[in-house]
């Protein structure tokens, strides 16, 4: 008795903030929940005249025909393989420019290197995607540099293997100085003492960092690492749709470019349901092994 009056006097003190929380919460029911009512679309022959309530119901067999699908494979073995490259470069990078930059001494140019490597991340990849099709095309500036040193061009937008290390690259500097944030923080954060103790020690720079700020750093990369897990599905629908053709279908296509191309552009929305909900069932597994590994290695929880 005493604990619900508790808890009742509890709620009553907090109801002002409740109500705060209120408007956001009916935005999340209205915008992320309520549309997953169209998910009956994967187990029906959806025809867009007949609505939901009368499309045919054909159980699981857009989820058979997603693996016997011609291209389904390739698209998953290319979503895994771009979203993998890119997982490991935007981990290993922006920890090397932040050990670098930790290491610079002059605030100012710090601060204006921070700067400039933060700007990109703020930009759409609309606006990227054009930059990077004017720059790397066949007469754009990289190519008639690699002409006048009198090497070959290279089509970077239209040959596959070329594609991926764009992708990969372009999102590389896109996204490793606002990663970098993360690290230079959690520098922050390290006892001097410790630094003065491995310099007492003899230790110079190089070695300060090898035994003092990497061993540090570990629990951050960890948690960074397997939350990034959760994401191995999502390769970036914004980057590849922007900077993709028909020339690299085969190499560039990933699940959810797939899913509009034929989901949208063919009309096969059913299909195109089951796959995204395929995906979706995948990276909900993910994402929850990611939370219990980054909770059993790096004590990290939300909850």
């Amino acid at each position: 008795m005493m604990e619900w009056k508790k808890s009742k006097t509890r709620f009553t003190r907090q109801l002002p903030l409740h109500l705060l929380i209120l408007p956001s919460v009916i935005c999340l029911l209205i915008f992320n929940y309520a549309p997953m009512a169209g998910l009956l679309m994967a187990f029906q022959d959806f025809k867009p005249r007949l609505g939901f309530l009368h499309s045919p119901w054909v159980g699981f067999e857009h989820f058979q025909y997603m693996f016997t699908y011609p291209d389904s494979v390739q698209v998953i073995y290319n979503t895994l393989l771009i979203a993998s490259l890119k997982i490991t470069a935007n981990i290993i990078v922006p920890i090397l420019f932040a050990l670098l930059l930790n290491e610079v001494r002059a605030l100012l140019f710090k601060r204006f290197v921070q700067t400039l490597v933060y700007l990109p991340h703020f930009l759409s990849w609309v606006i990227l995607g054009g930059i990077l099709t004017d720059i790397l095309g066949n007469k754009g500036i990289v190519n008639h540099l690699l002409t006048l040193l009198g090497a070959d061009t290279v089509f970077f937008l239209g040959d596959g293997t070329w594609f991926r290390i764009t992708v990969v690259v372009s999102d590389v500097w896109k996204e490793f100085g606002f990663a970098a944030i993360i690290y230079l923080a959690a520098m922050s954060g390290i006892n001097m003492s410790l630094y003065e103790a491995a310099e007492i020690d003899g230790a110079g720079r190089f070695k300060q960092t090898l035994h003092v700020t990497l061993p540090a750093l570990v629990p951050v990369i960890l948690v960074v690492g397997t939350l990034a897990l959760g994401n191995i599905l999502n390769a970036g629908f914004d980057q590849i749709f922007n900077l993709y053709n028909p020339l690299v279908y085969r190499e560039g296509d990933i699940i959810d470019t797939f899913v509009y191309r034929v989901g949208l552009m063919n009309g096969s929305f059913s299909f195109a349901t089951a796959v995204g909900l395929f995906k979706s069932v995948i990276s909900f597994i993910l994402i929850v092994t990611a939370y219990r590994l980054a909770y059993r290695f790096g004590n990290y929880r939300i909850f």
